[in-house]
């Protein structure tokens, strides 16, 4: 099976939806190890409930992204990673760290790339007044949200949304979107082939 890290800097919402995915036998992966550059936060209890390997490797503590990068990537891989997925890992990886799992690093961004890329995507969608929000799953490459498309799910954007509100309704569809698209990746049915995304159905 297939071994998945989850790097994470926060509560860790999606993690905890990727652990009930593989609880339920519908990841296509193993959660090998959780890594958070930030030490106490909610993710890594979420991950130790479910008896999942935890490493805090606190990014303050490198000289460089790259050297933090080159650390990250050689924990992941004693801890026979193959795939990783970021989820709320507030950090961009270098290319050193994306050399070492290459078509293998896929994140989720709060909106429907390449609209509002970077931080605060839903006050974005908000502020330019959209009608439809949503999420995208992509693979990682060396920009901010840059990669090529895996997935995505749409959200309406309501009368009177707020950004919490809007944020929810928008981890509603994560919590689906995420697992699925790291088990398409898991199995082989989704790759990554230069700049593009190949898809296989199932048989």
């Amino acid at each position: 099976m297939t071994g998945l890290g989850v790097l994470v800097s926060g509560s860790g919402t999606n993690l905890q939806a990727i652990l009930d995915a593989e609880k339920r036998g519908e990841l296509g992966a193993e959660v090998r190890l959780v890594v958070s550059n930030l030490p106490g936060v909610r993710a890594l209890e979420r991950a130790q409930a479910a008896g999942v390997a935890t490493r805090v490797l606190a990014h303050r503590d490198f000289a460089s992204r790259e050297a933090y990068d080159e650390a990250l990537a050689r924990c992941l891989g004693e801890a026979r990673v193959e795939l990783i997925a970021l989820a709320g890992f507030m950090r961009i990886v270098t290319p050193r760290f994306l050399q070492a799992f290459p078509g293998r690093v896929l994140n989720i961004h709060p909106s429907l790339l390449p609209a509002f890329p970077g931080l605060h995507a839903q006050r974005q969608a908000l502020e330019h007044g959209v009608k439809v929000s949503g999420c995208t799953v992509h693979f990682v490459d060396e920009g901010c949200d840059t990669g090529a498309i895996i997935a995505q799910a749409a959200v309406p954007v309501c009368e009177g949304d707020d950004e919490a509100a809007l944020t929810a309704r928008i981890l509603v569809e994560e919590h689906r979107l995420y697992p699925a698209a790291l088990r398409a990746v898991a199995e082989g049915r989704v790759r990554l082939s230069g700049r593009r995304v190949v898809i296989q159905s199932r048989p």
